[in-house]
């Protein structure tokens, strides 16, 4: 815990009742929630980001697309528009967000993704299209109560449970650790691979679920291989690169790296960082380049970067996926 956090203390309680409150408000229906025809399946957290949101929702997807009709609204955070925007063939990634434009780029047209910082409007703009969604995927919703989703999936992260935690300005926690209760599935992400039975079993006595709750457990994979406009390597054969990173926790990336006995410098930006001239200029001295998907989709647009640019793919391993995955088939079928 940094300095300024430990100062920032006294402001815990204050933050912490507001939030409250305002769930509360929620609770007693003070407050209202708008409810929608089709299925709304949120995706979220109780901490401030780095949960692993944009894998599980590539997960939802890649299950879901090829027998519905999927559309994802995210807020578009650090977009330069406004309003509803729905992404079509010249959107780029300044219109709709780093997120929502991997999401757009990756799955094309088998999709629609939508950003709306108001998602009542972003869901009723989604319903009145030609061909309307026929489920939703909210992404990073969970405290954004204006929509009363179906489904929620909380997701809290193996290293940094959301039960250690308390909320901002000294911890990470945008709600008191009590939200969990609003969850359906709580997925425990980047979980090692080794992970015991014995240590599940006491992360879900931790966790305390409730009612019909279900807790799971995630992995995130990595590939072995590298991709750029161009070409397709080994990783292995991706020497003397320098590792670009602007998301909320790149440690689990380059512990991966490290443990594939890799040598490389790694340039670590702040989450969402937005890319200036002057970093470019930087980038362009550096021989080759590997970075995260998310990031190469705000670096890609840059020529100069093109022939040295790669990213690594990542994909959520979810254990006991079975019943995860009829759990979600079973509510869009309610």
């Amino acid at each position: 815990m940094n300095l300024l956090r430990k100062i920032l203390f006294p402001i815990v309680p204050i933050y912490f009742l507001v939030t409250w409150l305002r769930n509360k408000f929620y609770d007693l229906g003070i407050k209202t929630s708008t409810s929608f025809d089709v299925p709304i399946i949120c995706v979220g957290n109780l901490s401030v980001g780095g949960t692993g949101k944009t894998p599980m929702i590539e997960y939802l997807i890649t299950l879901l697309k090829d027998n519905h009709k999927v559309a994802t609204l995210s807020r578009g955070y650090k977009r330069k528009t406004t309003g509803f925007q729905l992404a079509n063939k010249t959107t780029s990634m300044e219109d709709i967000g780093d997120e929502p434009y991997q999401f757009h780029n990756k799955f094309g047209t088998s999709i629609r993704v939508a950003v709306d910082s108001d998602r009542v409007n972003g869901i009723s703009q989604l319903l009145k299209l030609n061909e309307p969604p026929e489920l939703v995927l909210l992404d990073d919703a969970f405290q954004h109560r204006k929509v009363k989703a179906g489904f929620n999936i909380m997701l809290t992260t193996y290293n940094n449970p959301f039960f250690k935690d308390m909320v901002l300005p000294t911890g990470d926690l945008r709600e008191p650790r009590i939200g969990y209760k609003r969850a359906d599935i709580i997925v425990v992400t980047k979980c090692p691979f080794n992970m015991s039975d014995t240590e599940k079993a006491q992360f879900i006595e931790r966790i305390n679920p409730v009612n019909k709750q279900h807790v799971f457990f995630s992995s995130i994979s990595y590939s072995n291989m590298v991709l750029s406009k161009a070409e397709t390597l080994k990783l292995d054969a991706l020497e003397g690169f320098t590792l670009v990173t602007g998301i909320a926790n790149a440690e689990p990336l380059v512990h991966f790296l490290y443990s594939k006995n890799l040598k490389f410098k790694h340039l670590n930006f702040k989450d969402h960082h937005e890319f200036s001239a002057e970093d470019i200029s930087n980038l362009e001295s550096h021989k080759r380049i590997l970075t995260t998907e998310k990031d190469y989709m705000r670096l890609k647009s840059h020529k100069s970067l093109e022939e040295k640019l790669f990213y690594l793919p990542i994909t959520v391993k979810i254990y006991d996926s079975e019943l995860f995955d009829s759990l979600l088939q079973r509510h869009i079928a309610l």
